[in-house]
């Protein structure tokens, strides 16, 4: 097993992305911050004493059927590219944003797993794949979980677009629960409200309403920031990620074991020796040995912001690392800088993984749906879930190769 390395990580200026040094550069270097769990464990209801993943999590390993599956309210649909898009993420083909749509993430992690499995390589949910992945017939496209009630405690606030307002924030946090739950099961807000239609699992029986209720269905029924289409204490049918389980004491810094929770990413995660980034392919490999472990869709590089074609070492990783904005560094012209706070939404969502190329580096991002569809300003793209699963997978003897 793989456990998370916590190494000094230079927050050197990374020119296309933004990511400037510290406020005191004697200090040199900055380590990632370890905060130790205490003795009372997470301040977040766990799947239980075993699995410290959150209450929703699916604590079925990456193959098997879970306990929390559709063994109360049978989803009527069969949704077949959703349940490949789920298999493929939890064995480590990273599909991206899981919407039961074939596009370029799934035609990138169907051909990754193509690729390690020896089959032609088609990009397609073709008969011989469908063969392959039937291994994993019994995991079901769909689960029904019920949102932890503690998340009624969470603060969510509109992020505003003025990076001086952004710096004065305490951190970038979830705007709304609906966006919060939608990075915890890989998806977004679209997807779970088809799969929750009028706010309840489908396939569930109809409950008979008043009109009151009726016209209510669905609404916020409150003013308060961040109200949306979910709430805590609700019923709802989610995509059936897994590979979610956090071993206890297998994380040690307590802000990054609940960033794990909140992004369904689990403790246990492949070493791997060596990863390949294609700019013509938008694709991230990560191989042990000529073994195929991993494969995610990226964004990387610009034309005002290439991709450094190359071999490139790993210095170290920060978690939930904070942001400077400049916007001379971004090739935006002279402007005031700020130092940015940390959290999911910060233009470097909540990892960075820092490379000997000064300047650049692996991150996570805020806006999931655009990875593989969008240039970066000069860095490598993941979403926050893959980008956090990267960071399980790979230490400083990991050689990171950049090719056209």
């Amino acid at each position: 097993m793989h456990r998370s390395l916590f190494v000094a990580v230079s927050l050197c200026a990374l020119t296309a992305c933004g990511m400037q040094g510290q406020d005191n550069p004697e200090q040199g270097e900055a380590s990632s911050i370890a905060t130790a769990i205490p003795s009372g464990g997470p301040d977040y209801e766990t799947y239980s004493d075993d699995n410290h993943a959150d209450s929703m999590a699916s604590n079925d390993g990456a193959i098997a059927a879970t306990d929390n599956s559709d063994k109360q309210i049978k989803d009527p649909e069969d949704r077949p590219v959703m349940r490949a898009q789920v298999v493929l993420d939890r064995i480590g083909f990273g599909p991206g944003v899981i919407d039961g749509k074939m596009g370029i993430s799934t035609e990138n992690a169907l051909s990754g797993f193509q690729e390690a499995n020896d089959l032609a390589i088609t990009g397609k949910l073709d008969d011989e794949t469908k063969r392959a992945l039937a291994e994993w017939d019994r995991i079901p496209a769909t689960r029904v979980v019920t949102i932890p009630a503690s998340w009624g405690d969470a603060q969510f606030k509109p992020i505003p677009e003025d990076p001086a307002r952004k710096a004065e924030a305490d951190n970038l946090g979830y705007t709304s629960l609906d966006e919060k739950l939608a990075e915890r099961f890989h998806t977004t807000v679209e997807v779970l409200r088809q799969l929750n239609p009028d706010g309840r699992p489908a396939g569930a029986s109809p409950v008979a309403r008043s009109g009151a209720a009726r016209d209510q269905a669905g609404a916020p029924p409150t003013e308060r920031p961040g109200d949306g289409f979910f709430r805590p204490g609700q019923q709802i049918r989610v995509p059936n990620i897994g590979g979610d389980a956090i071993e206890p004491g297998a994380i040690t810094d307590k802000g990054w074991q609940q960033t794990l929770a909140a992004l369904g990413v689990g403790s246990d995660q492949p070493e791997v020796d060596r990863i390949v980034v294609s700019k013509s392919a938008d694709t991230l490999k990560a191989y042990r040995g000529d073994e195929l472990i991993a494969m995610f869709t990226v964004s990387s590089g610009s034309s005002q912001f290439p991709l450094p074609l190359g071999e490139w070492d790993i210095l170290g990783e920060a978690y939930n690392p904070p942001y400077s904005y400049d916007p001379a560094v971004l090739g935006q012209g002279d402007g005031a800088t700020y130092k940015l706070p940390p959290g999911p939404n910060s233009p470097v969502g909540v990892v960075w993984i820092d490379l000997s190329k000064e300047h650049y580096g692996i991150h996570g991002t805020p806006d999931p749906e655009t990875i593989g569809r969008a240039q970066s300003s000069g860095c490598v793209r993941l979403t926050n879930w893959d980008a956090a699963r990267l960071a399980g997978m790979v230490s400083q003897s990991t050689r990171v190769i950049f090719e056209a």
